[in-house]
């Protein structure tokens, strides 16, 4: 698929002391780049949650690459990969919009359980979506 694309600001919060975003909060950032892919698609989180199901973070990787400072504007570029019968997974590349470079990679594996916390398959809905991101050129 082509990389969906998100724009977030580095907040002077998102820093740490020596002035540059603290490691985790990439976190929070493929965390955003995630949910808007998917509200890209007409199916946000919560539907998922009121169609009874979850999608908790079982593995997260980043690789830093260079420092993002206070009031860069990210480009967070999320995709689709590893589709399974019950977990799949994005990958991340945070880029600095003013002049393209690469700050952190990562990715995310995503189990799909159900509102009693038991792992179960895709739900349709879920499934086709997912199908249709990995699939797309």
């Amino acid at each position: 698929m082509s990389d969906f694309e998100f724009r977030q600001r580095v907040l002077y919060a998102d820093t740490d002391q020596m002035g540059v975003v603290y490691h985790g909060n990439y976190l929070r950032f493929f965390e955003a780049g995630r949910a808007e892919l998917m509200r890209s698609q007409g199916y946000t989180y919560q539907a998922l949650e009121r169609d009874g199901f979850m999608l908790p973070v079982v593995e997260a990787t980043a690789h830093y690459k260079a420092p993002a400072r206070y009031d860069d504007v990210l480009v967070i570029r999320t995709r689709v990969a590893d589709v399974r019968r019950a977990s799949f997974g994005f990958q991340y590349a945070v880029v600095r919009d003013s002049d393209g470079k690469l700050l952190c990679t990562g990715r995310t594996l995503h189990a799909c359980i159900a509102s009693d916390g038991r792992p179960t398959k895709l739900p349709p809905v879920l499934a086709a979506l997912v199908a249709r991101l990995s699939a797309a050129p």
